[in-house]
């Protein structure tokens, strides 16, 4: 079966992308004819060809025709058909991601200039704008580039299929980069069939509710795939490109560090107990220590070095006497046995945090377990300064000190786990505290007498609650929770959990309420005047009213000299966390980041206010609507200081899968997270914002106007909620088990109670995306009106000249690229109120015919992604394999919504969610 769009134009440099997939796309063919038959797929074909006629011509006949050919499928048909549609979808994507590091590969070796987002393009600009080594070296000294992966609903993939499309992808990269024989080639694609078969005999959909801990095992495999071999290598290449750019050596902080919210974050999630948080911390250490102990094994068969041939240090040879390998054989291999005493020593670490290992070699019983990670790191210097000594300076910088590097990023803890529940929560269990303390009317309080209350409180030092067996179920939970955290500092170290996020902060009481909190559990010491926080409190400001009054609390809180006194023992440096999903779901596209924008501006100026070091928290979304896009391009476009060496940036949904699971990419988006870091810290490619007052005027101008055409669709046009549950697939998204948290806050058909997730996600399904551009056309629109051609010129010159603006516009661009109003009037036709439905979804098709022209007009464009070649050649690719879906889609909502029960249908309903979700990539 052909996989490209009949109008596909390719270039001589995407040919290989073609083969690839027409390699794919036959080889599924031939195992949807071996397994469904032929008419089966010769239905598959008709169907995919009366989509494409429809998408060129969105006339009513072609319309006409292709609902009957969707009408008169059996329900076996449909499913066969809804599953080929979707694997079509998969192998394309694979053969995409093979074809992207394909070109980059081939432009590293024509010596072209570096591309944009890789550290030596960054540090060749730094060399050009004489950026110093000290400023460099300054910048790498407080570092820190935080990738978050989360557990949100979006990735609606199974394991097990992507297992199978990583074995595929690894088939496939080997045809492009060995020079196979003919034999081998045949042996090859054999091998390929047997996994396409594998895939499509493998069910596509989970029969049971995803439960915390398997999220927590499926982000675990990201660390195995891809960063715990890939980052120490990433610091090798960086240090040296450092070394051949300035000419020296720098000494380069472990500054990336890839964090993670599955097993912490209780917001909304009853599911996220202290139980299910201290086996998440045990499951990342067992990782860590398994990864470590099969490295050791692995150089102490490698390393076979010979006291005969060379000459170790007397450091070394006393401690390969240490060794519990007594073997004459191996007498004069000191880094054998040498590396055998570390096995041993990492072996009876791991018992002592209670892992169950297994052991590949014989070990010491009586090892002494490792007392933290700088001793493990100490043992392997040791076999590193030796080899250095006899100048074997491969083998000093090779395997043995990715290990070491290893070690020292991920610890015995692997990844930071971050704490995160909503501020309602810690109200009601402060609440319950306060009466122990004979404060009994703590909810009564107004907030400047809560906080003194809290900080009356707190500077007791005492615990409040010995026994709490009369406190509610929520608050003896959430201490339970504390008590978790505190066991998990002592057996794993403060840094396998710093942080503590509080959703929904409104006020400095939300903050030393979770102080309170953790004070009960010790991780908050007061002794005397002196005051100790173990962990970082940080705020979450998501509505848009939080993100205007965030600097204000924020310096709010700087003004009291106990937080202050907090702050020091952190090291004098406070986290802020800006959410990107829920002020969007609240002021629409255009106003949410425009008021991001200013929150980050106003907080820089009240931390320089206070002497306090700044960290921003990016909590995006995959799609745009929830601050998804390019993170290169994002990071560079914050405002001037907000970036300053450190950032936090949440990895949601299936976007972790598309950037994780292959090492070689995986690689490449942590690059680029660095570069974008050094360059927005130390080059400013944004501009100095106090030179574009004209720019904030405008953007503040139009988004009083996008705000208002937002909300009067979204909060204000009665009956919105009635067509946005019948013209998206929000109630049967609800029903699939791709995630452990509930859909809703509440039980309500309220837009306020929804989540962000399955808000954006129901609408990206549906080919409308309106999240991700509703309001733009109209702001736009009444702000020329008001200026003219003037006008125009002004917002073309913010295009070109402002980051910010630029990357609004871009993301934009491609969510548009993705939508589509013939599709999404199918959609529209499934609310059943006519009157409803023409009003409505005319008040979006509307606002859509105006936010792309404008979009055209800023930009000086003819057609969408006219500056984004390689997305555009993606979607020529993929949307011909998606419209299909999203026609079955809505002829299977019409049936199972008029009572159909077959099982079938339900099921296909349910796999066309997860193929559009695939397709589009990042849609929640």
């Amino acid at each position: 079966m052909n996989l490209l769009p009949t109008s596909a134009n390719i270039s001589s440099k995407d040919l290989p992308l073609r083969e690839d997939i027409r390699l794919l796309g036959r080889i599924l063919g031939d195992t949807l004819r071996e397994q469904e038959g032929d008419a089966t797929f010769e239905l598959v074909e008709n169907v995919r060809r009366a989509s494409v006629l429809f998408r060129k011509t969105q006339e009513h006949a072609d319309r006409i025709e292709l609902e009957h050919l969707l009408d008169h499928l059996t329900p076996h048909d449909t499913l066969s058909v809804v599953r080929g549609f979707s694997y079509f979808s998969q192998l394309s994507n694979i053969a995409e991601d093979l074809h992207h590091n394909r070109r980059r590969r081939a432009h590293l070796k024509s010596g072209s200039r570096p591309q944009e987002g890789s550290i030596q393009l960054a540090l060749q600009r730094l060399l050009e704008k004489k950026i110093s080594p000290e400023a460099l070296q300054a910048f790498f000294d407080k570092a820190i580039v935080s990738p978050v992966l989360t557990a949100h609903p979006t990735e609606v993939q199974r394991k097990s299929i992507l297992d199978c499309q990583m074995i595929i992808s690894s088939l496939l990269t080997d045809r492009d980069r060995i020079d196979m024989t003919p034999e081998e080639l045949a042996d090859n694609e054999e091998a390929l069939r047997r996994f396409v078969l594998i895939l499509w005999d493998t069910r596509m959909l989970r029969y049971s509710k995803l439960t915390v801990q398997d999220e927590i095992k499926n982000g675990l495999t990201f660390y195995g795939h891809t960063f715990l071999t890939e980052i120490p290598q990433l610091y090798a290449n960086l240090e040296k490109q450092l070394e051949k750019q300035y000419g020296k050596s720098f000494k380069v902080a472990p500054l990336l560090r890839v964090g993670s919210w599955i097993g912490g974050d209780r917001d909304g999630n009853p599911f996220v107990t202290a139980d299910v948080m201290s086996d998440a911390a045990k499951r990342h250490s067992a990782v860590a220590l398994e990864f470590y102990l099969a490295e050791a094994n692995l150089l102490g068969t490698r390393l076979s070095l010979s006291s005969r041939v060379v000459d170790v240090t007397d450091t070394l040879g006393k401690f390969a006497a240490q060794s519990p390998d007594k073997s004459p054989s191996r007498d004069d291999e000191p880094y054998r046995r040498a590396l055998i005493a570390i096995y041993s020593r990492l072996v009876a670490t791991a018992e002592k945090l209670s892992h169950r290992v297994e052991h590949l070699r014989q070990v010491d019983p009586n090892a002494v377990p490792y007392p933290d990670p700088g001793a493990f790191i100490a043992d392997l210097d040791i076999l590193i300064d030796s080899l250095n000594h006899h100048h074997a300076v491969y083998l000093a910088r090779g395997r043995l000190a990715n290990l070491r590097r290893a070690a020292e990023v991920f610890g015995f803890h692997l990844a930071p786990l971050d704490m995160r529940q909503h501020s309602g929560v810690h109200e009601q269990v402060v609440s319950e505290l306060m009466a122990v303390a004979g404060i009994t009317d703590y909810m009564q309080q107004d907030e400047r007498a809560r906080r003194e209350s809290l900080l009356g409180t707190l500077k007791l030092g005492k615990k409040l609650a010995t026994d709490t067996g009369n406190f509610t179920d929520t608050a003896q939970g959430e201490l339970r929770i504390m008590q978790a955290a505190a066991d998990i500092h002592l057996s794993f170290g403060r840094s396998a959990l710093p942080n503590y996020i509080i959703s929904m902060t409104k006020g400095v009481s939300d903050m030393l309420e979770v102080a309170l909190m953790v004070q009960q559990s010790g991780l908050l010491e007061v002794s005397g005047k002196s005051a100790a926080l173990h962990l970082n409190i940080i705020p979450l400001f998501e509505t848009i009213d939080d993100l205007r009054g965030s600097s204000q609390i924020m310096d709010e809180l700087f003004s009291i000299p106990f937080y202050r006194d907090l702050l020091r023992s952190r090291g004098n440096t406070q986290e802020v966390m800006l959410g990107y999903s829920d002020s969007n779901k609240d002021g629409g596209y255009l106003t949410a980041n425009w008021e991001l924008y200013k929150a980050e501006i106003d907080l820089v100026k009240v931390f320089e206010k206070h002497g306090i070091e700044l960290r921003l928290f990016h909590g995006r979304g995959g799609s745009v609507g929830r601050g998804g896009g390019p993170s290169y391009e994002a990071i560079r476009a914050q405002p001037p200081g907000s970036v300053n060496g450190q950032i936090r940036i949440t990895e949601q949904g299936e976007v972790i899968s598309s950037k994780y699971s292959n090492p070689e990419i995986g690689k490449r988006n942590l690059e680029t997270l660095i570069a974008a870091t050094m360059e927005a810290t130390l080059l400013h490619h944004h501009g100095d914002d106090s030179t574009m007052p004209d720019y904030h005027r405008i953007m503040e101008e139009m988004s009083l106007d996008a705000i208002a055409a937002y909300r009067e669709l979204v909060f204000e046009t009665p009956g919105f909620t009635d067509y946005f549950f019948a013209a998206t697939p929000i109630r049967e998204i609800a029903e699939l088990n791709i995630g452990s948290r509930p859909s809703a806050r509440k039980a309500t058909n309220r837009i306020e109670d929804l989540r962000a997730i399955p808000w954006v996600f129901s609408w990206s399904n549906s080919r409308v995306i309106l999240p991700g551009w509703y309001g733009f056309g109209s702001a736009v629109e009444k702000y020329l009106d008001r200026h003219g051609a003037a006008g125009l010129k002004q917002l073309q010159a913010m295009n070109k000249n402002w980051a910010f603006f630029r990357g609004l516009l871009s993301n934009m661009d491609m969510v548009l690229s993705k939508t589509d109003m013939g599709i999404a009037s199918r959609y529209a036709e499934l609310v059943p109120d006519e009157k409803l439905r023409t009003k409505i979804f005319g008040m979006i098709e509307s606002e859509w015919e105006k936010t792309t022209a404008k979009l055209m007009q800023i930009t000086s464009c003819n057609t969408l992604l006219a500056d984004n070649p390689t997305m555009a050649r993606s979607l020529n690719t993929r949307l011909p394999y998606i419209d299909p879906l999203n026609h079955l889609q809505v002829m299977l909502l019409e049936r199972t919504r008029a009572g159909e029960s077959d099982e079938k249908l339900r099921r296909a309903l349910h796999i066309t969610i997860n193929g559009i979700a695939a397709g589009l990539r990042n849609s929640g």
